[in-house]
């Protein structure tokens, strides 16, 4: 089954994810920051990787440009809850997010879009 990397400085939120990811057969590995992601996915590549952009020492925007610049075909998901991060979303498109997703979030709503990144 496909790995996903979850990076989120909150840990309830980075729990949620990893569970429902973990229940729908995914394997899951965790980070709480962009430096600690960058991390993990050099030591052992993910199918997929969702990106919180506001986390301490390397934000989502950051970790999304060095993700995309040193892995050309890495999948991301940009993922955020302020209001004010509808910009943020818009640039880590351009950055080379393929989706973004706006918390709060349901269950279905985030494996339709990990089911559609895995299949192309």
């Amino acid at each position: 089954m496909a790995s996903i990397l979850v990076m989120d400085d909150e840990a309830p939120i980075r729990t949620w994810l990893s569970m429902a990811l973990q229940s729908a057969g995914y394997t899951v590995l965790e980070a709480s920051n962009g430096r600690e992601g960058l991390r993990v996915y050099r030591q052992r590549p993910a199918d997929l990787v969702m990106v919180d952009l506001l986390m301490p020492e390397l934000n989502g925007l950051d970790t999304i440009m060095e993700l995309t610049r040193e892995f050309l075909d890495v999948k991301v998901i940009a993922i955020s809850g302020l209001a004010a991060d509808h910009d943020m979303l818009k640039t880590a498109r351009l950055l080379g997010a393929r989706q973004t997703l706006h918390k709060p979030f349901g269950m279905e709503e985030l494996l339709k879009a990990v089911r559609y990144e895995l299949a192309h």
